[in-house]
């Protein structure tokens, strides 16, 4: 009885412990997405507040927006959602691997809607002399998007830590060294993400600039020395090193993880709707 009671499937979706039935960490994240829910709802009324009554002179947002480019990175959002909601189904399997992947391509869909924003934000400011403090519309404009790719960048974070911790060796007391270890893998993940957006963005700089591939390595020589090291750090940290305290039981902390990132590309669709599309209908 005990060796089927051992090997039963796991419920992970409803935990009798609680007066709920929903396990306590689920429920504080929907409290918590519900909280956040309302501080987006009030930034993107205030936007939708002063966009009926745009002040005299102030700028016209189809001159700024670039709609191709939020379409596209809208779309790269929407697809991270799809690897993330892959992540949760193949952990609650057991699918170790499968699951670190599916991390590892949101991760880097994350990180591509990041650079985009940044990307766009430079471009505003130098070419378009878009900033948060010339312009009502810029001021709402900017802290409602640079809030949501705040949460962005805060849920690329927590996805690189569980990526990370799910190399954790089960038996901590015989190897000491795992916490520095995985304290240096996030540190080399994270490497990989930000010398790769900073190296693609000085490369789409060149290329609009005109001044050749010659331009790009001389002015990018330190972040492409920077992400080599950094990847060749992250396959080191990534090779297995026997057995891992993470397995389906741990279904639960991804799921978490799954809820606030699929929130926050919910959020994204609200506002790419009341803030770039509505200025084209």
């Amino acid at each position: 009885m005990s060796s089927h009671a051992a090997h039963a499937p796991i419920d992970h979706h409803h935990d009798h412990t609680t007066s709920t039935g929903i396990p306590n960490k689920k429920l504080l994240m929907w409290t918590f997405l519900a909280s956040d829910c309302m501080f987006f709802g009030m930034l993107i009324a205030t936007h939708l507040v002063y966009r009926l009554h745009p002040p005299p002179g102030a700028p016209a947002a189809q001159d700024i927006f670039s709609i191709e480019l939020t379409s596209f990175s809208t779309f790269i959002l929407l697809m991270s959602s799809l690897m993330m909601a892959l992540a949760v189904n193949a952990i609650q399997k057991g699918n170790l691997k499968s699951m670190r992947w599916s991390l590892l391509t949101t991760i880097v869909f994350g990180a591509i809607f990041l650079w985009c924003q940044v990307y766009e934000f430079d471009h505003f400011v130098k070419d378009r002399n878009f900033t948060l403090t010339n312009s009502l519309f810029g001021s709402t404009f900017y802290t409602l998007t640079g809030t949501h790719g705040t949460h962005v960048a805060i849920g690329v974070l927590w996805l690189i830590m569980m990526y990370v911790r799910s190399f954790q060796p089960r038996d901590t007391a015989k190897d000491r060294t795992w916490f520095l270890r995985n304290v240096l893998h996030v540190a080399a993940v994270t490497g990989v993400v930000l010398f790769a957006m900073f190296a693609v963005l000085n490369l789409v700089h060149v290329i609009q600039a005109g001044t050749g591939l010659g331009a790009f390595f001389s002015g990018s020589i330190w972040l492409l020395v920077g992400l080599a090291v950094t990847t060749a750090a992250s396959v080191h940290f990534a090779k297995p090193r026997g057995p891992v305290a993470f397995d389906e039981s741990n279904a639960i902390d991804v799921e978490s993880m799954g809820l606030y990132w699929h929130f926050v590309d919910i959020v994204w669709i609200v506002i790419f709707t009341a803030v770039y599309l509505l200025e084209y209908v």
